[in-house]
C-alpha cells in the first residue's frame, strides 16, 4: 500500500463560535439570539443554493459539482435545524410534563 497523506479540506465550513466564546462571561448571546443566527444561517444557504440551481437553469455560468454541493450543504443544515428543533419541543414537553 502506498502512503496517502489527506490535506485540509477545501472549502469546508467551519462555523463562527466567537459569539458563542463571548458568552461565557455572561454578557453574550440569549439562547434565543442563537437560535435566530441558526436560523438565518440556514436560510442564507438555502438562498445561495437556489441562486446557484437558477443561475445553471438559466445557462449561466457554474458548474453541476458546485451546484449540487450548494443543494447539498441547504439540505444538510436544514435537515440539522430541524432536529435540533425537535429536540427543543421535545425537552419544552418534557418540562411541561413535570409538576411542582
Amino acid at each position: 500500500m502506498s502512503n496517502i497523506s489527506l490535506g485540509a479540506i477545501p472549502n469546508a465550513y467551519v462555523p463562527n463560535t466567537s459569539p458563542l466564546d463571548a458568552g461565557m462571561d455572561g454578557e453574550g448571546l440569549n439562547f434565543g439570539d442563537v437560535l435566530k443566527n441558526a436560523v438565518h444561517s440556514v436560510d442564507k444557504m438555502n438562498d445561495s443554493a437556489s441562486v446557484q440551481v437558477n443561475n445553471m437553469l438559466q445557462g449561466g455560468s457554474g458548474d453541476m459539482n458546485s451546484v449540487m454541493i450548494a443543494v447539498e450543504k441547504a439540505d444538510v443544515s436544514f435537515q440539522l435545524m430541524m432536529q435540533v428543533r425537535n429536540k427543543i419541543v421535545s425537552a419544552y414537553q418534557d418540562i411541561e410534563k413535570m409538576q411542582f
